[in-house]
């Protein structure tokens, strides 16, 4: 395929998914990658955080010769604020025809399906082994996961790749 066969192609493309959001209805797109997030919700870390700065408060309050200045609530007010981030960017799982995807503290990473040695449920907890590295452990009390969902969609990856599945 030229490569002016492919702008003509994207540009038809940009011009009918422009008719379609107008109209309400869902956008075409070239050449998509097929996949599934699920997404879970992180509240452990801001919990811990806020308490964190409830202790800060309470301690330095109670300590002689300190004044509540301006750095006091700059400081406090960065901890709230990482709290929240910590809330909002919410951690999921990306399962797509020939890999998974996640978020870690470093960044999001992805996982071929090559480089998985195996998957195993268990109640509450899916866990995806890696060739290589530590293993990906997505917990329904700690990150808010529907690990039953997840179950589900990565049997079913795990059949497409022949990964060896094990569920307890």
């Amino acid at each position: 395929m030229s490569r002016s066969w492919e702008r003509k192609v994207r540009k038809n493309m940009s011009v009918i998914n422009k008719q379609r959001k107008k109209q309400g209805t869902g956008q075409i797109v070239f050449n998509a990658d097929k996949s599934e997030k699920i997404v879970g919700r992180n509240f452990i870390a801001p919990i811990l955080l806020i308490l964190f700065i409830g202790m800060y408060v309470i301690l330095m309050q109670n300590t002689e010769g300190f004044k509540i200045d301006t750095m006091f609530w700059i400081t406090i007010g960065c901890y709230v604020l990482l709290a929240a981030l910590f809330y909002f960017r919410r951690p999921y799982l990306t399962i797509g025809k020939d890999y998974v995807q996640t978020r870690r503290l470093t960044g999001d990473k992805r996982l071929p399906a090559s480089g998985i040695k195996g998957i195993n449920i268990q109640s509450g907890y899916v866990v995806i082994e890696p060739v290589k590295g530590a293993n990906w452990v997505f917990s329904k009390v700690m990150n808010r996961y529907p690990t039953d969902e997840m179950a589900e969609k990565l049997r079913a990856f795990a059949q497409s790749n022949s990964i060896p599945y094990q569920q307890k």
